[in-house]
């Protein structure tokens, strides 16, 4: 009696109440599988790697001596981090740049009028074709391409270029361009792919606009192409320098870091260090050190995405 009068003058009664309290619930219930999962596999990975880096051994039930920061300050005084550093800085600083120009490059080509849909479709299909390829198999093929007795060795002997055959991997004058030059084929058309989605959503009444003004192809592109595309340019220039700095397996599958340490990344120098060394803290306070900077990127990357969408 009570519970219809309380409905039958606006206030919701027990019932009520219990659908309010699950409807509101119901958000939470249905992403919190989600979070468990990113908790288990990301969060409490991160926290395990960070308590390592501060002790002398592995954290177990016999635990280890606290130590603080002295793994952070062996790694950094270890002979092989900053070359392997500024290994890293050069791989992806110059992979990101080169991505972008192949990128941006194929993307106004194919989005060009002069060429046909049919054209257009088979050359797509040709120029996406490294990105649906597995690291493992872009190593085989680029080691068969550079191998002494490869295409480009051949090609350039023939042209009268070189007068030998080149060990493009082995040679340590060689081996980082050619890393470099495996990896930017590898990941050149994820930047063709978003570009040309952005180039097909300019409004072509802005270059018909500015054609009437009297503007050329080059003007058109340089003040309404490139701000138009520079949300999509600097979101996918963060997101592939972050997993730049982490490439590993194309590395390890080719070089191994070697030769002589002039391909040595900080991916490798870490892997190297818990499995070859079995030096599990170093190799842990290594990864926050990577960690570190992938969270500035990634910060760098958030508040970049909220003034494209503010």
């Amino acid at each position: 009696m009570a519970n219809a009068h309380a409905a039958a003058i606006g206030i919701p009664g027990r019932t009520g109440r219990r659908k309010q309290r699950r409807r509101s619930l119901l958000p939470y219930g249905l992403i919190l599988p989600t979070a468990v999962l990113l908790l288990v596999l990301m969060v409490l990975p991160v926290v395990i790697v960070i308590a390592n880096s501060l002790y002398t051994q592995v954290v177990t039930r016999s635990g280890g001596q606290f130590v603080g920061l002295a793994n952070y300050f062996a790694v950094l005084a270890d002979p092989s981090f900053w070359p392997a550093t500024l290994n890293t800085a050069v791989f992806a600083g110059v992979s990101v740049v080169v991505h972008l120009v192949m990128g941006l490059g194929f993307a106004v080509l194919l989005n060009s009028p002069l060429i046909g849909r049919f054209t257009s479709g088979v050359f797509r299909t040709i120029l996406i074709l490294p990105w649906l390829f597995t690291a493992a198999v872009i190593a085989v093929l680029w080691r068969l391409i550079l191998a002494p007795t490869g295409v480009v060795n051949y090609v350039l002997e023939n042209l009268g270029v070189i007068h030998e055959a080149v060990q493009w991997f082995g040679d340590p004058a060689t081996a980082l361009f050619a890393v470099t030059v495996m990896n930017i084929w590898a990941g050149y058309p994820f930047f063709m792919i978003s570009l040309l989605a952005g180039l097909q959503g300019i409004p072509a009444d802005l270059n018909e606009a500015a054609t009437v003004d009297g503007a050329n192809a080059w003007q058109r592109f340089w003040n309404i192409t490139i701000p138009q595309l520079m949300p999509i340019i600097l979101s996918m220039a963060v997101l592939d320098l972050l997993w730049t700095t982490q490439q590993f397996a194309l590395i390890w599958l080719t070089t191994g870091g070697g030769p002589l340490g002039v391909t040595e990344m900080l991916s490798t120098f870490t892997y190297k260090l818990a499995f070859g060394d079995y030096n599990l803290v170093q190799a842990s306070a290594s990864a926050v050190l990577v960690l570190l900077f992938s969270l500035v990127v990634a910060v760098f990357y958030v508040r970049q995405q909220r003034k494209v969408n503010s």
